[in-house]
């Protein structure tokens, strides 16, 4: 399968104003993160994308622009990856949110959270999941076993497909953190993902793309491509 680069959106209008942005329509990054999507271009310049995903908010559309006009890529849209539905509690300050009830399980018991009138986190986690895992298996059978791709989404989706693929419980998910326009990574095989980057804000990221293929063995099967490193890797 292919590696995929969760890319989390630039810093927009609503990070750091207290607000709940969510769906709010038309949040767009700020000179800050207009500033992190063009530096986008020069940081995976030596990594060969295949596709690019991404979510239907603005901020994300806007942070994957720059590197789709360099690549000469189209983005394709995906829903599924789309801010979490915080139904009423969108648009609200956060230090009033902080004193309702249900702010004890977000934090604690997230698998158990639903937003009144909007989603639960663990129906965001199964649908933000099934869609990487189908772009995933999509781009693997058009460019190949080696394709790299970015999905460009929102902190609290990409950390809930990391924990996914790290084999966690979602109510363990609020320990990993994802700051704006950082990328994760993650390398899809046929018995299990291998998680090569989270929040990584900047360094070269040519050690992401996967070597050239291996021969095969006598059973027909490449070597090794979902087995882990005993004692661990030794890098590129």
């Amino acid at each position: 399968m292919s590696t995929v680069i969760l890319l989390r959106h630039g810093k927009s209008t609503a990070n750091g104003s207290g607000v709940l942005a969510g769906r709010t329509p038309k949040v767009g990054l700020d000179d800050t993160g207009r500033t992190q999507a063009e530096k986008l271009v020069e940081r995976l310049g030596d990594v060969p994308v295949a596709e690019l995903v991404v979510s239907p908010m603005l901020r994300c559309k806007q942070t994957v622009t720059p590197l789709a006009t360099a690549l000469g890529l189209d983005k394709t849209v995906e829903p599924r990856l789309s801010e979490v539905d915080y139904g009423e509690w969108t648009g609200r300050e956060l230090k009033t949110l902080v004193k309702e009830p249900l702010w004890r399980v977000v934090q604690s018991h997230p698998s158990a959270a639903v937003f009144p009138g909007g989603e639960g986190l663990a129906a965001m986690q199964a649908r933000a999941v099934a869609a990487i895992r189908a772009h995933d298996a999509r781009i693997t059978a058009e460019h190949g076993d080696h394709a790299v791709w970015i999905a460009c989404s929102h902190g609290d989706v990409i950390k809930a497909v990391l924990a996914d693929a790290l084999g966690q419980h979602l109510d363990a998910f609020q320990r990993i953190v994802v700051d704006p326009a950082s990328v994760s990574v993650v390398r899809y095989t046929e018995t299990r993902p291998f998680v090569l980057r989270v929040n990584e804000n900047g360094g070269d990221l040519k050690g992401i793309v996967p070597p050239p293929p291996k021969k095969k063995t006598g059973r027909g099967k490449k070597a090794g491509d979902s087995d882990a490193v005993v004692g661990g890797s030794t890098g590129r």
